[in-house]
């Protein structure tokens, strides 16, 4: 995905800088706990997509998108006779020449799961056909509309391109609005609170002035006695490893502050939870655990079944039906995903076996499906038997 990223993330703003306070502590610690401030008001800022790839929760949704659709194959299916038989054209096998197959629709489905949109240029060979086709920069396209709000046109770096020269794809098209919605788009709050909670948990730990320890004594000490005891021991053991020697009935104790004390586990994976919601992505596939709910291979499955059908498809649907908008009239663009439906092999065998005994499969349709090359003529396949 790195190659991508230039093209796509835009400018990152810069981090913000903290400078810590060099009030002195109360000697009693628990006037040092001092919550960590806020870095702005990052509540009310919206959240672009360079900063939503950089929670690694988003980062991993948007990575299972474009890894699940790009290891699919495409076939083109021309209706004649009442039969849809495979062709292979070459927008199909390869839509951007200067790109694998493989690579141009991990561009189009991170366009899509980032921005919302994506856009192909058409050039043509001749009037009407389209010989290949380039996946903009969604950040440089701008659709243009006309005084009735009706898409007029896109502008792309400077240049007016008409509805002819772009295939628009889009994920959620709300009536009215030229451009699709996307998830970072359409929840920004919680995204923004993602961001925050990674900013605040990383300034707990730098800005919060929770001391490193505290030298404690079983006398009474005055302030100057104490003063002069913190101060020998930043001087001594400060930041160095070694023998402490203590007088005057001090001892160190340590302070170490748990993350989970924090609750700063349970909101990250509450984070995740949200996220892998934003996205339609099982929290299995995110690595993460749903608590209260057992994990077994079949809801597993069914997990990854519902993900194809209800998360996955909304992006190869796009990308399948723009194909085949660009293709001769009759012939189709579709996506081979029985591989994904049917995760095992003994499964997705067991199914082609029923396919062909019942009579609605061929075994050169499921060497297709399988991605395997057709049998030689003088080969004559075994008969599979009922048992």
């Amino acid at each position: 995905m790195g190659r991508i990223a230039d093209w796509l993330l835009g400018p990152v703003p810069a981090e913000p800088t903290h400078t810590r306070s060099e009030e002195t502590l109360a000697s009693d610690p628990s006037t040092a706990l001092v919550i960590p401030p806020r870095a702005g008001s990052g509540s009310t800022r919206s959240v672009s997509a360079g900063e939503a790839l950089g929670v690694s929760m988003a980062y991993r949704a948007i990575q299972i998108h474009a890894v699940a659709s790009k290891q699919l194959s495409i076939v083109a299916l021309r209706e004649r006779d009442g039969k849809a038989l495979p062709i292979a054209p070459s927008l199909v096998r390869r839509p951007d020449v200067r790109l694998t197959r493989s690579s141009f629709v991990e561009q189009c489905v991170v366009s899509l799961a980032s921005q919302g949109n994506a856009y192909w240029l058409k050039s043509f060979e001749a009037p009407g056909v389209v010989r290949n086709v380039q996946c903009l920069n969604p950040l440089d396209v701008v659709p243009m509309g006309d005084a009735n709000g009706e898409l007029a046109g896109y502008s792309y770096r400077g240049r007016d391109l008409n509805i002819d020269e772009v295939q628009h794809l889009s994920l959620l098209r709300v009536p009215g609005s030229l451009k699709g919605l996307g998830p970072i788009q359409a929840a920004q709050v919680e995204l923004r609170g993602a961001l925050d909670l990674r900013d605040y948990s990383q300034n707990w730990f730098q800005d919060s002035g929770i001391p490193n320890g505290v030298l404690k004594s079983d006398q009474h000490l005055q302030s100057d006695t104490a003063a002069q005891a913190k101060a020998t021991w930043n001087e001594s053991q400060g930041a160095k490893k070694g023998v402490a020697v203590l007088g005057a009935g001090l001892s160190y104790q340590p302070i170490y502050l748990s993350p989970a004390d924090a609750q700063f586990l349970e909101s990250q994976k509450f984070t995740v939870t949200q996220i892998a919601r934003l996205f339609g992505v099982p929290a299995s596939l995110m690595l993460a655990s749903v608590e209260g709910s057992a994990q077994t291979y079949a809801n597993v499955e069914q997990d990854w079944l519902g993900y194809v059908r209800f998360a996955l498809m909304a992006y190869l649907v796009e990308i399948e039906d723009a194909l085949s908008d660009l293709l001769p009239r009759g012939t189709v663009a579709k996506f081979n995903i029985e591989a994904l439906l049917r995760a095992d092999t003994t499964t997705r065998y067991g199914a082609h076996k029923t396919g062909i005994e019942a009579g609605f499969l061929t075994i050169p349709e499921v060497r297709a499906i399988e991605n395997l090359p057709p049998l030689p003529e003088t080969t004559t396949p075994k008969e599979i038997p009922n048992d």
